[in-house]
């Protein structure tokens, strides 16, 4: 085998045919193959006596086959083969459905080695299609088995097999990127052994070090990336700024601002004063007056002769944005201007020619910002809105329209500061943890769904006080894919609006509408044409409806904490009380801890701690948000403390060579290119 780029169909036993399948699990080459890494392992090491199985647990056992297998066929589409194993201590009865052909498998007289479920009862023990081979054979049992999430067309046994010769083929072709000394410092075993172990581990403690070893170079690596990334951010010179007096801005306000927020527009000028590019993270709850303080920064810029540009990710927050932020600053002599997918080719040419003449001072809009043909005469600050739904690609893209500019990055997805500094690791980061006054708590209720009479009844109350009132359905089933989220909504309108509702007014959007009939459905609710907006989580960042009190959430199970109260933080929003109704009918026990987590604190960033305890990072870290390369191996439920071990280390080997041009730094050089590009890639 030449290298680790080699085609995984090059790889001994694999071909044409089954390179199409693993090419959908993103197997393409050697390195990816034996880098697809398990996602969970089963102890089949321990061989149990039949009497010592207990009712309900994964085991395997040793037994004859003690009479002839007996197949039947039930009905179409149903067969049966059932067979009666023995061992010293007692009797089990297998069962295996549908595959008839195991009956010149199973040999009378001959043992085998059964791994399953036990069940039935402590006189009758059965086992249901469990895995089997011969006594001493060690291929599926009698060890401990990786277990690989998996496509059609790839069994476990295909996948045990492929990983198998791809770990023989590059055993002495793969390199060890972390340097002899961070290995000895951090007791980390060698690169070899911990691909072997983890896909075929000698012993749990074997695992253990192999995952420990592959972890803290995950992080390592992510963070030697991500110091990278800031402190060459450091060398960039951008637009310096001067101070000037904002209070004509402040004086502008109908409110004060809050302490959190004054903060982060310090924070944020004193950034854009110095030498280098300002680029920093304005992190706060739903309702907290993140764009407050974005509209600080437009004056501030626009004051020192420079035009801003802010991003959101939807047509909708677009214009919310634009509603709120045009009359205050236009107020102040600032020219603004809307750029959307949607507005006229002769309004799109009018804004584009009067950007590129320096005649707008702000714009707002969507990915319909960083076209080609959008050319500014002076961009100095970027705002881009919600960062967890675009990445880091799409704001480069608009910053690469100047020389370097200032950005400023706008999240209302609390996330703990220690993971902030993770995902977010390229920028300074801004925390604004007070709510301004008279921004209200939204009571939160889990229930199940045999209280829909009486939230119904709950709603038509508001609505005849003149409220208004959200629904939001989930798609239900890990089956369910994109089309059937239409069907699901509108079905659910349907049913409200004959059989539930038939005199309120109600309408529905979802992400499938086209955007100008998704914008008129919602300005009718934001203009109290409709009582009730039954929706998708398109409504999770949306217009805001002062008038509206109810929020009601269909299969709340299917969300993660964060998402929830993103949702909870549509209501709340004006003067009367708001109130947020989780439905689920879910027995699991990690769903009623999330949901109960939600009707005890309106705090988002104990709600995020929370998720990130009982979910992980995946709602907050995921390479198709943020352009950042995906974690394989590490966990940072469980693996703060190797994250801050990694974090330590990337900064040691920085210090020593600030660009990696050691020879025994050339590897992690090359692997960090790798990784962010690969990132990149699936942004676009």
């Amino acid at each position: 085998m030449s290298d680790l780029h080699t085609d995984v169909r090059y790889v001994k036993g694999i071909g044409e045919a089954r390179a199409k399948s693993l090419a959908k699990l993103g197997i393409t080459d050697l390195y990816s193959l034996i880098s697809y890494f398990p996602r969970a392992w089963e102890d089949r090491a321990a061989i149990r006596t039949i009497d010592t199985l207990t009712i309900g647990e994964y085991a395997c056992v040793k037994a004859m086959v003690a009479a002839p297998p007996v197949a039947s066929h039930i009905r179409k589409g149903l067969d049966l083969l059932k067979v009666k194993v023995v061992d010293s201590t007692s009797t089990l009865f297998l069962t295996f459905f549908n595959q008839p052909y195991l009956k010149n498998s199973l040999v009378m007289g001959e043992t085998y080695v059964f791994y399953g479920k036990a069940e039935g009862t402590l006189l009758h023990k059965q086992m249901t299609n469990p895995i089997f081979e011969k006594e001493n054979a060690h291929q599926v049992t009698g060890r401990i088995m990786p277990i690989y999430p998996l496509t059609a067309g790839i069994t476990q046994n295909v996948m045990h097999r492929s990983i198998r010769q791809g770990l023989d083929a590059c055993e002495t072709i793969l390199p060890d990127v972390l340097p002899d000394e961070i290995r000895s410092k951090y007791h980390l075993c060698h690169i070899g052994y911990a691909y072997e172990n983890i896909h075929f581990p000698e012993s749990f403690d074997a695992l253990a070090i192999a995952r420990r070893r592959l972890t803290f170079e995950e992080l390592f690596l992510l963070c030697t990336g991500l110091q990278l990334l800031r402190r060459r951010r450091g060398d960039l010179h951008g637009l310096r700024c001067t101070p000037i007096d904002m209070s004509p801005f402040y004086n502008t306000l109908p409110f004060q601002l809050t302490g959190a927020q004054q903060r982060a527009v310090e924070d944020a000028i004193r950034d854009m004063c110095a030498d280098r590019p300002m680029n920093r993270l304005c992190q706060g709850d739903v309702g907290s007056g993140k764009t407050m303080v974005a509209a600080a920064c437009i004056y501030f810029t626009a004051k020192n002769g420079h035009q801003s540009a802010m991003m959101a990710p939807t047509e909708l927050l677009a214009q919310q944005h634009y509603r709120s932020l045009a009359p205050l600053l236009e107020n102040l002599g600032i020219r603004c201007a809307l750029l959307t997918g949607s507005v006229t080719a002769k309004t799109k040419k009018s804004i584009q020619a009067q950007l590129a003449a320096g005649e707008i001072d702000f714009v707002i809009g969507t990915q319909a910002l960083i076209a080609k043909d959008v050319d500014f005469a002076s961009l100095g600050l970027v705002v881009a809105d919600e960062q967890h739904r675009f990445g880091v690609t799409q704001r480069a893209a608009l910053s690469a329209k100047a020389d370097n500019p200032h950005v400023l990055v706008m999240s209302a997805t609390p996330i703990p500061r220690t993971l902030a500094l993770i995902i977010y690791g390229d920028l300074d980061v801004s925390v604004i943890n007070e709510l301004p006054p008279g921004r209200q708590t939204v009571d939160t209720f889990a229930v199940p769904n045999s209280y829909h009479p009486r939230v119904f009844q709950f709603i038509r109350k508001h609505v005849a006080q003149g409220r208004q009132a959200y629904i939001v359905c989930s798609l239900v089933g890990s089956d369910d894919t994109i089309p059937n989220e239409k069907k699901t909504v509108m079905d659910f309108t349907i049913k409200l609006q004959q059989d539930i509702f038939p005199d309120l007014r109600i309408g529905c959007v979802h992400g499938k509408m086209k955007a100008a009939e998704k914008e008129k459905i919602m300005s009718a609710f934001v203009h109290a044409e409709l009582d009730i907006l039954v929706s998708t989580t398109v409504i999770e960042v949306g217009v805001d409806v002062p008038n509206a009190t109810v929020m009601v959430i269909e299969n709340a199970e299917q969300f993660g904490l964060s998402q929830l109260h993103q949702l909870r933080g549509r209501v709340g929003r004006g003067q009367h009380k708001s109130y947020c109704i989780l439905f689920s009918d879910s027995k699991s026990e990690d769903t009623k801890t999330r949901l109960k987590a939600m009707t005890r604190t309106n705090d988002g960033f104990k709600i995020a701690q929370e998720d990130l305890v009982l979910r992980g990072p995946g709602d907050f870290f995921g390479q198709r948000q943020h352009g950042l390369p995906s974690l394989k191996v590490a966990d940072l439920k469980c693996d703060m403390e190797l994250m801050h071990l990694a974090r330590q280390a990337a900064n040691e080997v920085l210090d020593a060579d600030p660009e990696l041009e050691y020879p025994e730094h050339r590897g992690i050089s090359e692997k960090i290119h790798m990784l962010f590009e690969s990132a990149a890639d699936s942004m676009n």
